[in-house]
Parts: structure tokens; C-alpha cells; sequence
């Protein structure tokens, strides 16, 4: 046999990570109900929810009742 078989350290290039997350448990629930809907993982659904938030996510250092008059 001519051909070797070689194996190089793999590059830093994942996409993705693991975590761990605590939610509540009726959260998770209504998770799961969407994924099943949508039949997508509840990983996917949570992924593109996570994404949506910080699209959309306004970002303010002010207290939104700092500004009112007392």
C-alpha cells in the first residue's frame, strides 16, 4: 500500500459552539411546541430566536425612568 492516510490538526474554524443555558421550564416548553410545528430541532428554533432578539435589540445605557418628571 503506496497511500498514506494523514491526518492534520483540525482548523479553528467552527461555526459553532456548545453551551449550557438555564430556562425556565414552561419556556422550554413552548420551545419545544414550536419546534414541533415548524418540524425544526428546538437547537434551530432557539438559534433563530436568539438571532431575531438581537436584531431587533435597542440598546440604552438611561433607565427608562430616569427621564420622567417626578
Amino acid at each position: 500500500m503506496s497511500e498514506k492516510f494523514i491526518v492534520t490538526p483540525k482548523k479553528k474554524e467552527d461555526k459553532f459552539v456548545v453551551m449550557t443555558l438555564r430556562i425556565e421550564k414552561d419556556l422550554q416548553e413552548e420551545f419545544d411546541k414550536l419546534a414541533s410545528k415548524s418540524e425544526r430541532s428546538r437547537n434551530e428554533v432557539m438559534c433563530m430566536a436568539l438571532k431575531y432578539a438581537l436584531e431587533q435589540l435597542e440598546f440604552t445605557t438611561k433607565s427608562e425612568n430616569s427621564d420622567k418628571s417626578v
